[in-house]
């Protein structure tokens, strides 16, 4: 039996302000869904998460993801480079105007290009685009990309609560 420890961080920013963005770089393109297909979804959830074991949503089914992908609150963005899916963000806003960066990240083979920055300053500022934004925040964890921390706090987040966790597997 062993256990495994881990600290999930929650970050916030309260204006655009704040933002320090990093440039998007001209090979990198980012388009909006705006046809909702809740399969890319699940595709995008798999093939951004797999490193990370994002598997919360893997039992999911075709409803679950519908219902979420589907609703007027909630926008996904895809990143190519040279036609090929290099990242993507999901945000979802709360009646209260606050938006969650729900999940973000990099393909694995795009990690360490410098795209991470960029990809991120596109996220906060398409969050801080939508009508009535009062807050964009994320949460992250130290299960996550080792940058992954570094680079929300370099965008202008910042940190208002952690928690310590501790899962017992046999």
């Amino acid at each position: 039996m062993s256990d495994l420890t881990y600290t999930t961080y929650y970050l916030q920013m309260l204006s655009p302000e704040q933002l320090r963005a990093k440039p998007l770089p001209t090979e990198l393109t980012v388009v909006e869904c705006q046809h909702k297909q809740f399969q890319l979804n699940r595709f995008l959830y798999q093939l951004v998460g797999g490193p990370w074991l994002w598997t919360e949503k893997l039992v999911w089914s075709d409803e679950q993801w519908q219902a979420l992908i589907n609703s007027d609150h909630h926008r996904t963005w895809v990143a190519y480079f040279q036609g090929a899916i290099a990242g993507y963000y999901e945000l979802q806003m709360s009646a209260e105007g606050d938006v969650e960066i729900l999940y973000f990240g990099l393909v694995e083979d795009f990690f360490g290009q410098g795209f991470g920055g960029p990809l991120l300053s596109q996220a906060l500022q398409s969050a801080w685009s939508w009508p009535g934004v009062k807050r964009v925040w994320v949460h992250t964890c130290t299960l996550d990309h080792p940058s992954a921390l570094n680079n929300y706090q370099a965008r202008g987040l910042e940190i208002y609560r952690h928690e310590v966790t501790t899962e017992s597997s046999s």
